[in-house]
């Protein structure tokens, strides 16, 4: 099943884990954000990762 939609729900520490582990699409400028406009199907697997490892379990997708 193909990732259709990314997004970080209220709490993020701005760690930068998404953006050292998928830079392709998560960005930190004050807090971290989807970068809009990307095709998510190509980085699958990095956005699980980066899902996975938040510290605080805000990194959401479906």
């Amino acid at each position: 099943m193909a990732i259709k939609r990314v997004w970080i729900e209220e709490g993020c520490i701005s760690c930068g884990l998404a953006e050292g582990t998928c830079p392709e699409v998560f960005k930190v400028v004050g807090t971290n954000t989807v970068i809009e406009g990307v095709d998510l199907s190509h980085f699958e697997d990095k956005i699980k990762e980066a899902a996975e490892q938040c510290p605080v379990e805000v990194i959401k997708y479906e």
